[in-house]
This record gives C-alpha cells, sequence and structure tokens, in this order.
C-alpha cells in the first residue's frame, strides 16, 4: 500500500494545517507591520489597499470584505 498522505477516510495530512497556521501569522504579521508604518506616518494610501497588496504579495487570498474590516481594525488600532 502506498502512503498518499491521507488518512483512510481522505482527510488531507496535517500539512494543510501548518499551512493555514502559516498563513495566519503571515496575516497577523502584515497587520502589525501595517499598523506599525500607519504610526510613523509611512502609510498614505487607502490601508485597505496596502493590506490587500501585502496579502497578494504574501500568496494570501481573504474575500474584499475581510480585507476592508480588517482595514477598519488596523486604522482604529493605529489610532489609539
Amino acid at each position: 500500500m502506498t502512503d498518499t498522505g491521507a488518512d483512510p477516510a481522505g482527510a488531507p495530512s496535517g500539512d494543510d494545517a501548518v499551512e493555514e497556521v502559516d498563513g495566519v501569522a503571515t496575516a497577523e504579521s502584515i497587520a502589525d507591520e501595517i499598523r506599525d508604518e500607519i504610526r510613523l506616518g509611512h502609510v498614505e494610501d487607502d490601508v485597505s489597499h496596502v493590506l490587500e497588496e501585502r496579502f497578494d504579495e504574501a500568496g494570501i487570498s481573504l474575500r474584499p470584505e475581510a480585507v476592508d474590516d480588517l482595514a477598519e481594525e488596523i486604522e482604529k488600532d493605529a489610532s489609539t
């Protein structure tokens, strides 16, 4: 029998979970970087646009609504 990386029920191996955790950590890291850059006055563009560009560069895909919500949260956090 060949090991396919999936359990007998067809569930994927743990690699997908690791990738998802890495993606979340990367997204949080990007959000933190943008938050810091806003505080330093380095972000003059629309935060949603900057966030979307950074996520695209990192290979992270989010719905536009989720990006907008996160951008609003980042702006609010950066202003406090």
